[in-house]
């Protein structure tokens, strides 16, 4: 099990990279979250929903993801109150203190069960925690750090951020506000972050493993651009300005406060001519050329903040400029239209509606039932969005995505607007999704991933520069061979700054020859 001393250590990324390491060592390894609290959502392949760092981890050890890697995830839709979905379907909205009290002490069965399947089907399982183990408030309930690392009888190992200041009191500190039988599951420490002379730091790790009697079993250093797709939204603050230098195509993201998936853009700050940036105001707005609406878990809320902050009437005037563009995924796209509706308090605890921006003419109504699906097709014949193919290939782009939504978005006036791709669910029948303004400045659309879509990606950022005057980029990346790729790099990292016959002994596992 990997547990942390804090959120943001990097558990995630080095539970990643050893799913990898295990995967090329010959082993069949996969992830286990019990308890994620994350908007950043994957879709498994039965269509179900869990935490999209399980999903990736399940990429990296090249397997399927299912509901048992992450039984329970926690989606907050506002302070205090949080949709609980139970093997990737929502079981309800909860407060705090309701999933404390009534919901935790019930969870161990179906955590425990989900383990189980998991440790009869593959070679290993690898554990990850969440937070810290050494929260107080919450130890006495706790199903996903050392409660459950008993449960499991397994081996922890430690990971504390050096670059955030004070490992060691970090490392000591945890252990200290451990019980005693607690403190003895660790079995070593990674030291992750670090930036630097190793020799200087020496002294502190002879220091700390003569203090504890626990190994270091590395330092692993600091990997810049790590491209594994974030768990939750606390990366964003270091992407408020996007990438260094100059870049031809300048891309905004508004960063409401229940921002999700946002995972979805990441394909497209991998193209070399693209600056995606997240913004909270209308200062840092500027004169981008494509505004994004991302996905949200209250829509109406976020909608809200675009109100209240000023950035509804700051995107609004930037739609005056000839070659922007303003685009809407899930809950943006919802934003887009003219009504919301919430009739059954799906986001909110009581009946609700708003207005929306008005720009494409749709009415959305939240309905108790989740759509949770992955889809693929091809960019509509009539599709009104502004592409760069050198051929009639155009409208045959493929794409592929996944949804994930609770509105059904309606159409008021067919006549006004276009189409934007034919797709369909997994063995059902094609049918017309997403909706243009007919000269392509606003469009909208419920497909997450759309732009891991190689080639209508590069074609769309093509038709941007093409609007610029600038010359097209023919060639681009394989979003998925990337993937596979920042796998390979981030695991090789790892190997050559971990010990890992000692993480092989910590396991119990012989290690490779």
């Amino acid at each position: 099990m990997l547990q942390g001393t804090a959120s943001d250590v990097g558990k995630s990324v080095i539970t990643t990279a050893l799913c990898r390491i295990f995967k090329q060592d010959g082993f069949r390894p996969a992830p286990f979250k019990s308890q994620n609290m994350a908007l950043n959502s994957y879709v498994t392949e039965d269509g179900k929903e869990i935490g999209r760092a399980q999903g990736a981890q399940a990429e990296a050890c090249g397997i399927e993801a299912t509901t048992d890697m992450n039984p329970i995830l926690i989606k907050p839709v506002r302070d205090m109150h949080s949709q609980i979905v139970v093997h990737g379907v929502p079981l309800a909205q909860m407060s705090a203190w309701d999933y404390r009290q009534h919901f935790l002490p019930e969870a161990k069965e179906t955590v425990m069960d989900a383990l189980n399947r998991l440790r009869a089907t593959y070679d290993m399982v690898l554990m990850e925690g969440a937070g810290s183990p050494a929260e107080i408030n919450l130890k006495d309930r706790d199903i996903v750090n050392m409660n459950l690392a008993g449960w499991a009888d397994a081996p922890v190992i430690l990971i504390s951020d050096i670059d955030r200041g004070g490992v060691f009191a970090s490392i000591v500190g945890t252990l200290e506000l451990l019980e005693p039988h607690e403190a003895q599951r660790v079995k070593g420490f990674i030291i992750n972050k670090f930036r630097g002379d190793l020799s200087l730091l020496q002294p502190g790790l002879d220091w700390l493993e003569e203090r504890t009697g626990i190994p270091v079993l590395g330092v692993l250093p600091y990997i810049s651009d790590i491209q594994i797709e974030a768990e939750d939204s606390v990366v964003l603050d270091s992407m408020r300005h996007g990438k260094s230098g100059q870049h031809e195509l300048d891309l905004a993201v508004i960063r409401y406060p229940r921002i999700s998936n946002f995972t979805d853009f990441d394909a497209l700050s991998r193209e070399p001519d693209v600056n995606v940036r997240y913004v909270t105001s209308p200062d840092e707005l500027g004169h981008p050329d494509v505004i994004l609406l991302p996905g949200t878990k209250d829509t109406i809320g976020d909608l809200a903040f675009l109100r209240v902050s000023g950035l509804e009437q700051a995107i609004a005037s930037q739609t005056e400029r000839e070659h922007v563009q303003i685009v809407g995924i899930c809950g943006g796209y919802q934003m887009l239209g003219q009504h919301l509706k919430d009739p059954f308090a799906v986001e909110a605890n009581q009946i609700q509606e708003a207005n929306g921006l008005g720009w494409l003419p749709l009415s959305t109504t939240f309905l108790q039932n989740k759509q949770t699906v992955r889809a693929s097709g091809h960019v509509h014949g009539l599709h009104p969005i502004r592409l760069y193919e050198e051929s009639d290939a155009a409208s045959s782009l493929p794409i592929d995505g996944y949804e994930i939504h609770m509105g059904v978005t309606e159409c008021l006036e067919p006549g006004n607007v276009t189409a934007l791709f034919e797709i369909a669910h997994s063995g059902g029948q094609s049918f017309n999704e997403g909706w243009g303004t007919v000269d392509g400045k606003v469009w909208g659309t419920y497909l997450h991933g759309l732009f891991e879509s190689d080639l209508f990606r590069r074609s769309w950022l093509n038709g941007l520069r093409e609007g610029k005057g600038l010359a097209p980029l023919l060639e681009t990346y394989s979003a998925r061979e990337r993937k596979e790729m920042e796998f390979d790099r981030v695991a090789e990292s790892l190997r050559s700054s971990l010990d890992m016959q000692r993480v092989y002994e910590i396991m119990g596992v012989q290690a490779p020859e």
